[in-house]
């Protein structure tokens, strides 16, 4: 595809971007329960006018753009706030929560080399939940991940911890909540090993910071994860989730700016000037810094509280219907609105299950490790649980009514994905689908929901391959 000669029109543009969205998901009908955090239609387009008052503003020069400087440092502190940290707590605005996440690997691999400059490669403590950000964090910047069990709660296993301890632990890493199975970690258990050990502990909650301080007001057992308990280090919470802000805004707080300082890069010598950056982006979009402060303002604490309140009605409703059906289980106590469940049933292949409810139209996200689905409750699927509950019913009833279902279509390609003993196999077969969704052919790849996505692709090469 070539530029355009000449300019086009600007309705047929639009309406060709129209035409496009036609293939996606609408997430209106709540039949989505990732990727989108929607609240409300007036909310989205509160959002989109403050958005637009800073569209061209760039964040990389706080001196340029007072006004974004300010939303930061307000965004900070509100964040700051609200996960009991103190007059000393500070942070930056980041692109996401894995920016977030990728910035507290850097931050904790550059102060453990500070300070032991003959270490070669720092190494993470984290539990096999941890969000995979911190895979790709340790990726790019060298660091080993020493990956800790979950106990039988799926919660990280703190009697795993100490053995991993050495001279390169960087700092160990929990999650508030973990994104697979929804469930908090024992931080104060952590907190108080990395204490002794005298090793910084970094909280994942990018999912649950700003929904998490709501639902203990609310009354729900919710272990504590913030600054109230001592060893914490660092946090980080994403406002694009949870939070209700424009894609593309987290933010990562620390203690105090001596854990703060190892995350900031500076350039001395370039030609171009000092130069002297925060976080990972040169560029930051004004707009995503705009419209997390105006979330958090016009959200404020009653709308959150609001919000948690909506929110886990609702997710209590579906665990009462997931737990009212035999052949399913969900995997232990969910602390918030994210939870997995899975089949206890050897006749119903849940997979199978996924199938089924793809069928009747749900978009179904599938976990490994075990064998799971995943869901996550915004407030648009207050209306919509029901119907869920009872197609996950019939679909569990039909599949357990039709041996064999497991061997067929999309169960069959996520059994054999989860059944490959050797995972170099994935992920070589991943990079090369990778190569080719983004090479000069990729327009001819169909990597579609409707055609499976690359999951299911990979599984159908090793079907192929049997």
């Amino acid at each position: 595809m070539n530029l355009p000669k000449e300019g086009r029109d600007k309705q047929e543009i639009l309406a060709e971007m129209e035409r496009y969205r036609t293939g996606d998901i609408d997430y209106k009908k709540g039949k989505i329960f990732s990727l989108i955090y929607d609240h409300s239609e007036e909310h989205t387009a509160f959002l989109k006018k403050a958005y637009a008052l800073f569209f061209s503003e760039n964040g990389l020069n706080p001196m340029a753009f007072e006004s974004l400087k300010r939303f930061e440092s307000e965004v900070v502190r509100m964040t700051a706030g609200m996960l009991h940290g103190d007059s000393e707590t500070v942070g930056t605005l980041t692109s996401g929560g894995t920016e977030s996440c990728m910035l507290a690997v850097k931050t904790y691999r550059d102060r453990l080399l500070k300070r032991r400059p003959w270490i070669r490669r720092a190494e993470l403590i984290v539990p096999e939940s941890i969000h995979v950000a911190f895979e790709k964090g340790a990726d790019y910047f060298g660091v080993r991940l020493r990956k800790i069990p979950l106990d039988g709660n799926y919660r990280a296993d703190v009697l795993k911890i100490g053995r991993k301890i050495n001279r390169r632990t960087a700092a160990i890493v929990a999650s508030a909540p973990s994104y697979p199975h929804g469930l908090v970690d024992p931080i104060p258990e952590m907190a108080q090993l990395a204490r002794e050990r005298h090793i910084p502990l970094h909280v994942d909650s990018c999912l649950g910071g700003f929904f998490l301080p709501f639902v203990e007001q609310l009354g729900y057992p919710v272990p504590q994860f913030d600054f109230r308990v001592p060893g914490v280090t660092s946090i980080s919470a994403d406002i694009h989730k949870y939070g209700f802000g424009a894609k593309g805004a987290s933010v990562i707080l620390y203690r105090d700016i001596d854990y703060l300082k190892h995350q900031f890069f500076i350039s001395e010598n370039w030609p171009g000037g000092i130069f002297a950056s925060p976080a990972m982006l040169g560029t930051r979009p004004g707009g995503a810094i705009a419209a997390a402060w105006a979330a958090l303002q016009v959200m404020g604490a009653q709308g959150f509280l609001h919000n948690a309140r909506v929110i886990m009605d609702t997710t209590t409703s579906l665990i009462k219907g997931i737990e009212n059906i035999p052949e399913l289980a969900v995997l232990g106590k969910p602390n918030m609105s994210v939870l997995a469940y899975r089949s206890v049933d050897e006749a119903v292949n849940i997979y199978a299950v996924a199938e089924q409810m793809e069928q009747k139209g749900w978009h179904i996200d599938r976990l490994q490790n075990p064998a799971a689905l995943h869901i996550m409750i915004t407030p648009r699927h207050q209306d919509f649980i029901g119907q869920y509950i009872r197609d996950l019913k019939d679909s569990v009833e039909y599949v357990k009514n039709h041996p064999g279902l497991e061997l067929q279509g999309n169960a069959a390609t996520y059994g054999m994905i989860a059944k490959v003993p050797f995972r170099g196999l994935i992920k070589k077969q991943a990079l090369k689908m990778m190569m080719d969704l983004y090479g000069p052919e990729a327009k001819s790849i169909d990597f579609s929901e409707s055609s499976g996505g690359i999951a299911e692709k990979i599984g159908k090469f090793f079907i192929k391959k049997r």
